[in-house]
């Protein structure tokens, strides 16, 4: 029986993470974990219950109304005839959370910390099941430092935004390249620049 390893997959918004997770999840027989969907999902919630006016600024008091929240969020993931879908509190939310609004609010909501030790808790948890594909920001150096396998994927942010851009476009959203190049920037300066977890390669990750 071969030993059942745990796959970290880190990188910026767009470099095709997922894409290689997934792939490489099926080809070994293991489960892929989207830790970008959780957060995704999370910010869904905040959306919802109208905190995504309140989210701002970060550091500031106003995160306490998502942190209040954080008790009533249930996530998991599910197989579905199109692939793994994500739930939130039982429900398929896989395309609501998909749009460049969620997407933005997730990546304002991973800076608060009480948000990132609640899902991180969870992913490390099943991390610890061992036999996961989990790709993020942060898992090689942060979620699961003692993963077997570290990759950190890395593309130009012109070639991401126009990965970005035709994925949105194939999806019937009305946008411009412009505006997906400028918030992949501005997504790119937030993952990096955060004080809790940046994105950056773990000291022994594979760098593509």
């Amino acid at each position: 029986l071969m030993k059942r390893i745990i796959i970290a997959i880190d990188g910026y918004s767009s470099c095709g993470k997922s894409t290689i997770a997934k792939a490489l999840a099926k080809h070994a027989g293991y489960t892929y974990v989207d830790t970008g969907a959780m957060y995704r999902a999370t910010a869904l919630y905040a959306f919802r219950m109208n905190a995504n006016g309140i989210v701002e600024p970060m550091n500031g008091s106003n995160s306490s109304n998502i942190v209040e929240m954080l008790k009533d969020i249930h996530i998991g993931f599910i197989q579905t005839p199109e692939g793994q879908h994500v739930t939130l509190n039982g429900e398929d939310v896989e395309s609501q959370i998909r749009t460049l609004e969620i997407g933005n609010l997730a990546s304002q909501i991973s800076t608060i910390k009480e948000v990132r030790a609640f899902l991180v808790a969870q992913q490390q948890a099943m991390g610890a099941q061992k036999g996961i594909v989990m790709d993020g920001r942060d898992i090689g150096t942060v979620i699961l430092p003692n993963a077997e396998v570290k990759i950190f994927l890395t593309a130009s942010p012109e070639a991401r935004a126009k990965r970005r851009y035709e994925e949105l476009i194939a999806k019937g959203v009305e946008i411009t390249y412009e505006q997906v190049y400028e918030e992949m920037v501005q997504r790119d300066s937030n993952d990096t620049n955060r004080s809790v977890a940046p994105c950056v390669p773990a000291e022994d990750a594979i760098i593509l």
